[in-house]
């Protein structure tokens, strides 16, 4: 054990956050603190941290051990650059390193005596320095910021000129590199591509030391932690596996904990119509049995019904009506800022009904497509067509659609005039606006405040098409599943920006992945696009250089949706005929070792006319077998 939280109780007011909650962590362990927004989890690492103090309880951190905590939100405003930042975290192993060096700029110029002397310290300093791993830090350092998304150019630019986001994965990175014994992570992949979040699994899936996470990503959580604590109405639950495991379990207990309440509850009522029944009787004997029941049920420990789930918003998503078949066209679109090309000769269509989502580094245009597709930029070259009927309903992840100067109720009734006062309390209640809560400022909200107002706009809109930016941040995951059955039952059609892997792998039939300016398309969820990724990179790069050397204007750029299904088809089929001719190879073997085994039999071998007529069909064999032999080869390559 490294960590433990033990009887923890924390009060804010009236308000309870957790009491005589209990919980360890084991050195190397990765665990994951989970919860609905508001909970806690927050609270409970500043309390670990010795940020804030508990009421009753305590933590104990394990002899000699260090901890190290990412909050969600930094201020750095030290006057470094990044990479100076980072430096920082190795500050013994650098002063390490001017020592030895300034030592061995003296030794040239010391007497035999000194010189003994100074040697003796360079050793016990450079052994110092080796088992500090000090050869290789500054390739850490290097390593760490280039996982996190920053580039080598990123690397001189002043912290203090950072965003928020920035500055959060400059902190993220410097505690890595620092490396304590316990890492406490809160919500470490909030701002970071899929590309960095894959890195930051692998290592922490790595790490020497003890995790606990605070995330709402559940494909990240699934890949690293071993063991959730759940936080929930101020108690605390360990359940051992990932998150899908706690999920099932969860799930299975209150089922259980469900069953036996309502089991208790029949049991009760069957009582007390036999306690009824006996005293109806009126006669001595009677009456008696029926005491006896009343101090029976009197003596019966009560079952606590489990909570209801009513903490997440309530979200049912219909179009007005239905669109053409076609829903979207783009041809030849184009996209720059400057001497930064995003994309370039895109051509695509979105057809009714499929739920697209598109993925990629940050900083790649993924955004900047949405923005142009709802009118609220330029491209640069291309154009694109909405099809018949088609109206989009727009959820933007900086919550541009909303008035920053209006209240929440305002906000709705001042976009939607035919609602009554009634339906736009109704409405907000669903999204867990109650209340004064309605007249609340936009401007105050918070980032999940704010995001579920834009999602409560969404859903009245009635639009056939939904085109969401990052429609998951700041919620959490009990409100993303919400959001995932709606948009699963949705009639229409979606296209979204998303970095929550979990979220696509439920919702998306199609993956658009922009890569190197152009998009690349994936039939399938997420899943299905990490094992066809490599595949299809590579087929398109064939197809690139197949079409450059047959039509040099043409752009290496393109490999549109109906060229990928048939590199598919043509995959599809190579593998069958794999599959043929090894079956065919097989039979022909056995055939060719029972020749031999019918050859050596003496009734054979003593008939000229039957090891004649074998030889032939054996030599014929073996003729095929080369050709198949090569047939297998050139298909296998």
């Amino acid at each position: 054990m490294i960590l433990a939280c033990h009887n923890i109780t924390k009060y804010f007011g009236e308000q309870r956050i957790v009491e005589k909650g209990s919980f360890h962590i084991e050195d190397r362990e990765k665990a994951a603190l989970v919860g609905i927004n508001g909970t806690g989890k927050s609270t409970l690492l500043k309390i670990i941290m010795g940020e804030l103090t508990a009421d009753d309880g305590e933590v104990i951190l394990a002899k000699g051990k260090s901890i190290g905590y990412l909050s969600q939100h930094q201020e750095l405003n030290t006057g470094n650059t990044i990479l100076e930042e980072l430096r920082t975290a190795k500050a013994d192993i650098i002063e390490l390193e001017k020592q030895i060096r300034s030592i061995e700029l003296e030794l040239k110029s010391l007497d035999s005596d000194e010189l003994e002397e100074r040697l003796k310290t360079y050793h016990l300093l450079t052994e110092k320095f080796e088992l500090a791993n000090g050869y290789s830090y500054q390739s850490e350092i290097i390593g760490v910021l280039k996982g996190l998304g920053f580039s080598e150019q990123d690397f001189q630019k002043k912290v203090d000129a950072l965003s928020g986001g920035q500055k959060t994965r400059v902190s993220l990175g410097k505690l890595l590199v620092t490396k304590p014994d316990v890492l406490l992570l809160d919500e470490p992949t909030n701002h970071l591509d899929l590309s960095s979040i894959t890195w930051l699994e692998t290592y922490l899936q790595n790490y020497s030391g003890a995790v606990l996470i605070v995330s709402h990503d559940r494909y990240f959580l699934n890949r690293v932690v071993t063991k959730v604590v759940e936080l929930e109405s101020g108690s605390l639950t360990t359940y051992l596996g990932n998150y899908s495991d706690y999920s099932v379990k969860k799930q299975q207990l209150r089922a259980a904990r469900l069953k036996e309440y309502m089991n208790q509850q029949q049991e009760i009522k069957h009582q007390e119509e036999v306690i009824a029944k006996l005293r109806s009787f009126n006669r001595e004997k009677s009456i008696k049995r029926a005491e006896s029941r009343e101090k029976m049920l009197a003596k019966m420990t009560p079952v606590e019904k489990p909570q209801e789930e009513t903490s997440a918003f309530h979200l049912e998503l219909s179009p007005s009506c239905t669109s053409g078949n076609d829903v979207l066209s783009i041809s030849d679109l184009g996209k720059s800022f400057g001497t930064q090309n995003l994309f370039q000769h895109v051509d695509m269509e979105i057809k009714r009904g499929e739920h697209v989502a598109v993925i990629g580094d940050n900083g790649t245009g993924k955004t900047t497509l949405l923005k142009i597709l709802n009118g609220l930029i330029p491209a640069d070259h291309g154009s694109f067509l909405l099809g018949t009927n088609v109206h989009i309903g727009y959820y933007d992840q900086e919550h541009h659609v909303l008035h920053s100067e209006k209240n929440i109720f305002d906000e709705i009734s001042d976009d939607y005039p035919d609602l009554t006062n009634t339906e736009i309390r109704n409405t907000l209640a669903a999204f867990l606006f109650t209340g004064d809560d309605v007249y609340k400022q936009i401007q105050d909200l918070s980032g999940g405040e704010r995001g579920r107002v834009s999602l409560a706009k969404l859903m009245l809109s009635e639009a056939n098409f939904l085109i969401l930016d990052e429609p998951t941040n700041h919620l959490d995951i009990q409100s993303k599943e919400i959001l995932e059955e709606a948009l699963n039952h949705y009639s229409g059609t979606v296209l979204y920006v998303s970095h929550d892997r979990y979220f696509i792998n439920q919702t998306a039939t199609r993956i658009l992945e922009l890569s190197n300016h152009t998009f690349i398309n994936y039939i399938g969820n997420y899943d299905y696009y990490l094992e066809k990724k490599d595949l299809l990179n590579q087929l398109h790069a064939q197809e690139s250089t197949r079409k450059e050397e047959m039509v040099p204007s043409a752009s290496s750029n393109k490999l549109d949706w109906q060229a990928q299904k048939e590199a598919q088809a043509k995959e599809r089929k190579r593998q069958n005929d794999l599959k043929r001719t090894e079956t065919t190879i097989s039979e022909l073997e056995e055939r060719d070792s029972a020749i031999d085994q019918l050859m050596a039999q003496e009734d054979i071998y003593t008939d000229a006319g039957k090891c004649r007529e074998l030889s032939e069909e054996k030599a014929e064999i073996q003729k095929k077998l080369e050709e198949l032999y090569e047939l297998w080869e050139s298909l296998a390559e």
